[in-house]
């Protein structure tokens, strides 16, 4: 039986691509294998600041993370990843600075995820999502949940000691579910953010609470957000979504009813589309797209058959 997941194979969910990156958690706390690994020559190494990095567009027509060798990397005391190793065993490690590196040839471009991830190789945009997202989470939790002491970064960024109290605190994941809602006439109910532009429709979205499973999660969130109850629930894809550290969980789902009524403060505005309401709204640009790097996107895409047309980030 084909599943939804195997339905995004074709056109794989942005950020999800095998990276050919095995992140060898094992060499963390390994800090001799670490300095070792930070001096050989073929160690590749780039900045993240504030959700960016710097990338670079090739003669052959790419767009690639700009890497540098460690020898030639911005110096840092504490803040160097280790991201993981390629199958040839090139060292991956990224910078936490407060600002990214100049380039002499002028070449080079800050890009945060919502542009990047759209340009760059699996590989690279692995590297990149996986370093923003422990910048993000270093960022704000330099403090200990226990006693309140400020941490310290271990295991290669990816644990936070306290000193006072020996608490260790790992990067945090928030599950977050966005779903497609589709009632008995194969309609697909999209909700449009108060803050969006005007006409940007996308599928609704919301955090899992404690104690609630994630069907659980869909049905609720559908109800609060456009008052439509939802039946069947069908799991698809996720997506590392560090912005700044949700995991988006994909679902299809079934509405069992048909009225709409938006709370307000989350959706501002919902409607049942067909697929020929959207053909014409696209047409005529009276509807805009969800982000072509989102999961909502893929997820529409899958209902509606085609590509949807490119959204600015």
């Amino acid at each position: 039986m084909t599943t939804w997941t195997d339905r995004t194979a074709a056109r794989p969910i942005t950020l999800t691509g095998a990276s050919g990156i095995d992140r060898a958690a094992h060499h963390r706390l390994d800090e001799a294998w670490l300095a070792a690994a930070w001096s050989h020559p073929s160690t590749r190494v780039f900045v993240v600041s504030g959700g960016q990095a710097l990338i670079d567009d090739t003669p052959d027509g790419r767009t690639e993370l700009v890497m540098t060798p460690a020898f030639e990397a911005p110096v840092t005391e504490t803040h160097r990843y280790f991201l993981g190793q390629d199958a040839d065993g090139i060292a991956y490690f990224a910078l936490q600075k407060d600002a990214l590196p100049g380039r002499m040839d002028q070449s080079a471009r800050p890009a945060g995820l919502r542009e990047a991830g759209l340009l760059l190789s699996p590989r690279d945009a692995g590297l990149l999502v996986h370093a923003v997202a422990l910048e993000n989470w270093q960022r704000l939790h330099r403090f200990c949940s226990r006693c309140g002491e400020r941490t310290v970064v271990a295991a290669a960024g990816h644990i936070r000691r306290c000193p006072a109290c020996g608490a260790e605190h790992y990067p945090r994941t928030d599950p977050a579910v966005i779903m497609l809602v589709t009632d008995e006439d194969d309609r697909a109910l999209l909700g449009r953010q108060m803050h969006w532009p005007e006409g940007r429709f996308s599928t609704l979205a919301g955090f899992v609470e404690p104690g609630e499973s994630l069907e659980q999660a869909v049905r609720r969130e559908v109800a609060e957000e456009a008052g439509v109850v939802v039946g069947d629930v069908e799991y698809v894809a996720s997506q590392p979504w560090p912005f700044p550290s949700s995991l988006m969980l994909g679902f299809m789902a079934r509405a069992v009813s048909r009225d709409i009524q938006v709370d307000g403060e989350e959706i501002h505005e919902a409607r049942w589309f067909s697929r020929e309401d959207l053909r014409a709204g696209f047409a005529s640009g009276d509807v805009l797209p969800p982000t072509g790097i989102s999961i909502a996107a893929r997820l529409l895409e899958l209902w509606y058959g085609e590509p949807l047309p490119q959204a600015q980030p």
